[in-house]
């Protein structure tokens, strides 16, 4: 890959990279609106429970292992340079665990990636059920600025901005008491941004894509990337165009309409996952290439697939990395003019 050195960078872990960087210590009792909702910091905390796989990587990125309680609701194996410290945090679930579950690790704080988690709908538990027992909640602002996600993925109105992702590093560095890691952190992404930028930005203007996340059933309508989301913010960085023009974060979409569109690259996701019919990548590309129709795309035969971590193609640190996938894929295709 073309950004691998920006990208071995990064990877080092916060503890070797918080040499220069200095913030001021966190004042607390410390206030933030979370959400619609003023979460309450009355010290740092010591036994946080992370719900969500971005949340509890952000987490193991600032160095708070040891002040971790558990994790749970993960996709993809985790960062390989975060694999050390995740093994020294206990894993209460790969998948949505219950409230019970959560509540017997004793957690002083809970980091939720999605409302789904602990909205008034919780499928954990709700925040009112944390906050009676003393125990703050905070959840993704990339989340928080979705519509309709108390139970479903929802709607994103505007475009995602990698400023939401900036600010849930710097509020939960502020909320831990290590500003300075969650800077130096933020600093690193947006280097990274911005080498993406200087050398392919907008150059993908006679490119469209299409994002399949997974299917419910392999051949049936799959859960495709919205307009808006982390796979848009990719897209137009690149200067390129997403066929699905919904504002739903992941609409089912056919693969008539997909054919339709006749895109010139199809992204799809790889996950550890396996609930979903589709979410095996290599179900998918035996799919692509076997469909009496689909298998006639224009992607699909000249071999315009991208294979690119499911985690990036949600608003998370690895959209960064999906941002490079992308890039480099296209670049490798002949595709940027």
């Amino acid at each position: 890959m073309k950004y691998g050195l920006i990208a071995a960078l990064v990877a080092l872990p916060l503890r070797a990279l918080t040499s220069t960087a200095f913030a001021a210590p966190t004042a607390y009792p410390l206030t933030i609106d979370n959400c619609g909702s003023n979460v309450v910091i009355e010290k740092a905390p010591q036994k946080a429970v992370g719900l969500g796989q971005n949340s509890t990587e952000i987490l193991l990125m600032l160095g708070l292992a040891d002040r971790m309680a558990g994790s749970a609701i993960w996709v993809s194996p985790v960062l390989p340079e975060l694999a050390a410290d995740n093994q020294q945090v206990h894993r209460i679930a790969n998948s949505t665990p219950n409230f019970e579950a959560v509540v017997a690790r004793d957690p002083d704080f809970i980091a939720a990636q999605f409302l789904t988690s602990v909205g008034p709908q919780g499928r954990v538990g709700t925040r009112q059920q944390f906050a009676d027992l003393g125990v703050p909640s905070y959840v993704s602002p990339t989340d928080c600025a979705v519509t309709d996600n108390a139970v479903s993925d929802g709607s994103r109105k505007k475009m995602f901005s990698m400023d939401l992702l900036y600010q849930e590093i710097g509020e939960l560095s502020r909320i831990f008491d290590v500003a300075d890691r969650g800077e130096k952190l933020i600093a690193n992404i947006k280097a990274r941004e911005a080498a993406v930028r200087a050398r392919v930005a907008d150059k993908a203007k006679d490119v469209s894509l299409v994002y399949w996340f997974s299917s419910p059933e392999v051949a049936g309508d799959a859960w495709m990337a919205g307009k808006n989301g982390a796979s848009g913010y990719i897209t137009q960085v690149l200067g390129a165009k997403n066929i699905v023009s919904s504002e739903q974060e992941w609409p089912l979409v056919g693969w008539e309409a997909i054919a339709a569109e006749n895109p010139t690259v199809i992204v799809i996701g790889t996950m550890d996952r396996r609930n979903q019919g589709a979410d095996d990548p290599a179900v998918k590309k035996q799919f692509l290439t076997t469909d009496p129709v689909v298998s006639k795309l224009d992607a699909v035969e000249k071999g315009h697939i991208v294979e690119m971590d499911a985690q990036a193609m949600n608003p998370t640190v690895r959209t960064i990395t999906g941002l490079e996938t992308v890039a480099a894929s296209l670049e490798s295709f002949g595709l940027l003019k």
